[in-house]
């Protein structure tokens, strides 16, 4: 019996007959899971630019508009992996297009909430709508395209990432000044509506899909905490002391909910994530080594402003323009890495680039010359990220079942947001050993950069040796129809 009604939209449709044919139908797929990249990585960065327009017409301190950041990280690394399980069972493209649906929505309130707190609120909704787009989005990739082109499918929406990260300060700068902080969460209004009306047309139904079985709540109410608990310490360990009573409890409640969930996922036949997983050397050594080189990415971002604007005077303005080439670099070295990791396999190619990327960050440290040096230096790293991470994605989602390509992209990109908070929080906080708390000195801040700078170097040579570990990628795609 025909589907009617409401159920309706709880049913995939198949593409339309003139884009299920067409040779370019595995990029159009490309194209619309790279909308919401762009939009969800431009939408992180504008956000913090608000940070002190916020502070001045809520009257609240900088500490509390921080939570407007927190609580959009929290509910994204917390759900991102669940979302991910529970898109095998009932469809990828289902979530994925419903998740646009639930950022506009959350975006929306975002801009008509009357204070902070709500404001925080409604950015844990918008999250939940990121969450559904970005534990589906490479997932959608890896099914639709042919074996022979996924890592540069996959780098592509790797520089759409990295062209929404670049052009966030000057793309809020912009809607800020001409709308006040309210517009930059109405813009992705529109934004969002042509994605989820390009993935309903040009997203292939899911294949491959778990038999659908009762989701592991019991799980999802263990690893919640566990997560949340685990950032919570990253963010604020420094801030309020690592021995503080809050910090310690913190710890113990993410040891326990973290014990109990691995506990729980042994144990039970329908487990939220699949630790079978993490058997396998390609997918657990990505997952690594992709941890590791988001914290160098998100580690450098931040210090480099405290040296850049304390140590050599430099303007904010001018700052953001000299950061902006790492992700500029990254970018167009994403789709070019993609090509190369199609021919040549992973392995080779994100031992290379994270070794290039230690050598920036020491060059970074001990190298004391013009600007232009600096942005050399930058664009390297820039480059060395965007050679690793599309290459490394792809041997993550090739080693996973495909069965399993939404949990196992909803732990990538649960690593990507981890990868974010411990940069912060693990540079901030060799920064502040060595350059002291306020970080005030321009000599002191020098001293801190090279150790900051140093210490990324070697998480680079540790990811450069996970990559070394990984085995080949087994798992051949095909394209869905």
């Amino acid at each position: 019996m025909p589907t009617t009604g409401w159920r309706r939209l709880l049913v995939e449709p198949r593409r339309p007959a003139s884009v299920r044919d067409s040779p370019h139908a595995c990029w159009l797929v490309v194209l619309t899971v790279c909308i919401g990249a762009f939009m969800g990585q431009l939408d992180a960065s504008v956000v913090a630019l608000a940070f002190p327009t916020l502070a001045h017409d809520f009257g609240a301190s900088l500490g509390d508009v921080q939570w407007v950041g927190l609580s959009y990280l929290l509910t994204l690394v917390a759900m991102v992996a669940a979302v991910g399980r529970l898109a095998d069972m009932v469809g990828r493209k289902l979530l994925y297009v419903y998740g646009f649906l639930v950022f506009i929505v959350g975006s929306a309130l975002c801009g008509l909430a009357p204070d902070l707190v709500t404001l925080d609120v409604f950015r844990a909704v918008q999250a939940l709508g990121a969450a559904m787009l970005q534990a589906n989005s490479v997932a959608i990739i890896a099914t639709a395209m042919p074996a022979t082109e996924l890592g540069r499918g996959i780098g592509v929406q790797g520089a759409a990432q990295a062209l929404g990260l670049s052009l966030g300060p000057a793309v809020g700068g912009l809607l800020i000044a001409l709308g006040g902080w309210r517009l930059i969460f109405y813009v992705n209004v529109p934004v969002g509506l042509v994605g989820a009306v390009l993935g309903w047309y040009l997203i292939p139904r899911s294949r491959h899909l778990q038999e659908r079985v009762g989701f592991d709540w019991v799980g999802l109410a263990l690893f919640v905490p566990a997560v949340a608990s685990l950032l919570l310490v990253v963010s604020y360990g420094h801030q309020l002391g690592w021995t503080s009573p809050a910090i310690a409890a913190l710890a113990a409640l993410a040891a326990a909910s973290a014990t109990g969930f691995l506990r729980r996922e042994v144990r039970t036949g329908a487990p939220m994530i699949d630790l079978s997983l993490f058997a396998r050397a390609a997918f657990s050594a990505g997952i690594a080594s992709g941890l590791l080189a988001y914290l160098v990415l998100f580690g450098t971002l931040f210090v480099v402003p405290f040296y850049l604007e304390t140590a050599r005077g430099v303007s904010a303005g001018r700052t953001g323009l000299e950061l902006s080439t790492l992700p500029a670099a990254l970018a167009l070295a994403a789709p070019l890495a993609g090509r190369v990791t199609d021919r040549a396999g992973p392995r080779l190619l994100t031992v290379g680039a994270m070794s290039l990327g230690a050598v920036m960050l020491v060059l970074l440290a001990f190298v004391r010359h013009g600007p232009i040096g600096l942005l050399v230096e930058l664009a390297g790293l820039g480059a060395a990220l965007g050679a690793f991470i599309p290459a490394n994605n792809a041997a993550i989602m090739a080693s996973a079942p495909r069965e399993q390509s939404g949990v196992a992209g909803g732990v990538l990109n649960m690593t990507r947001g981890l990868g974010t908070a411990l940069g912060l929080a693990v540079t901030g906080l060799v920064l502040g050993l060595v350059a002291g708390a306020h970080a005030g000195g321009g000599e002191l801040v020098t001293r801190g950069f090279a150790a900051s700078t140093l210490f990324l170097a070697g998480v680079c040579v540790l990811a450069a040796a996970l990559s070394g570990a990984r085995g080949p990628a087994t798992v051949a795609r095909r394209p869905a129809r």
